[in-house]
């Protein structure tokens, strides 16, 4: 069986892709396909490049809803994105603790972390930006010293370096596993043991190239849960990644099947009996690590916010009810 073959070719000016079309993709739509690749941006994105005869089907330009046959090739250029300035923005964050060297922040559920294509203003860089008023000119712009990320919909502590030294040495730190993380999380049902070790290797997913997946093959992951509280149809964990995959609680949550409540991703057709929350009910409440330079621990703790509080007294009251 023949899958579809990814080759990137690229230039300064723009970047050209080519696929091949493989049994599992026969019969799809051409505009379908190209957004399950996820080389190409967003489904509008995809429909222009096909609108402005920058997507070919056998050297022939072909619409959206073009239904594809095996052996079929697909090329697309993709031109060069434009140049985006990024401007400092005077959005409010809240500092859990700062010093000389790095600063934690409690990002809220919404913030974007990172400019991106969709997202060039409104971010946590932006934020950033207006906060250090060109006071830290080492630091790369497009980073701003964030060390790790969280997911837009997911709340709680992130770390920010205010050096390319101590960026360095946190860098070092989580790649090491010497920081502890904990997340709190609302998951739909509830496991049947109170606490229980998830170890299943993660990668990208083989056609939705947005997700990932438990994968043979995948890196290596292990994330551990305690139950904290159990409501009808839910339940409250806290939960403890030792490896640190992109969406990796949210994978493994949904692997053993108790995905988390509201994420749209990979929750997708699971509800509640009664809506609780609007966003992915996932917060980074803790993390603990020695400060990179004074070797001092660091206790870094975000309190629940208050969606997430809102949702536990409805389960909560649903569950005495």
């Amino acid at each position: 069986m023949r899958r579809a073959r990814f080759m990137p070719k690229s230039s300064e000016e723009t970047r050209r892709h080519h696929w091949v079309v493989g049994e599992e993709e026969a019969q799809r739509r051409l505009d379908h396909f190209l957004v399950a690749t996820g080389e190409l941006g967003t489904r509008s994105q995809i429909r222009k490049l096909i609108a402005d005869g920058l997507v070919r089907v056998d050297g022939k330009p072909a619409k959206a809803g073009a239904a594809l046959r095996v052996g079929q090739e697909i090329d697309a250029e993709q031109p060069p994105p434009e140049s985006h300035e990024l401007r400092a923005e005077a959005i409010d964050i809240g500092v859990l603790f700062e010093d000389d060297y790095l600063i934690a922040i409690d990002k809220p559920a919404g913030l974007v972390v990172h400019p991106a294509p969709g997202h060039w203003s409104g971010t946590l860089v932006n934020a950033l930006l207006h906060r250090w008023q060109g006071k830290r000119r080492d630091l790369d712009p497009m980073r701003c010293g964030i060390v790790h990320r969280l997911d837009k919909d997911t709340s709680g502590v992130i770390l920010v370096a205010k050096d390319l030294e101590t960026h360095a040495a946190l860098e070092g730190a989580f790649r090491r596993r010497e920081v502890r993380k904990r997340y709190r999380a609302i998951i739909h049902g509830a496991p049947s043991d109170d606490a229980g070790e998830i170890d299943a290797p993660i990668g990208r997913h083989p056609v939705e190239r947005k997700k990932m997946a438990i994968r043979r093959g995948g890196r290596s992951s292990q994330t551990r849960f305690e139950v904290v509280e159990r409501y009808r149809g839910a339940a409250m964990v806290r939960v403890f990644p030792h490896t640190g995959r992109t969406h990796q609680i949210r994978v493994h949550l949904a692997s053993i099947g108790h995905p988390i409540v509201a994420d749209p991703v990979y929750a997708k057709g699971r509800r509640l009996a009664m809506p609780v929350i609007e966003r992915q009910a996932l917060h980074a409440e803790r993390l603990r690590l020695s400060h990179p330079v004074s070797g001092v621990g660091l206790d870094l703790k975000a309190p629940l916010p208050a969606d997430f509080v809102a949702a536990v007294e409805s389960l909560r009251a649903a569950a005495e009810g």
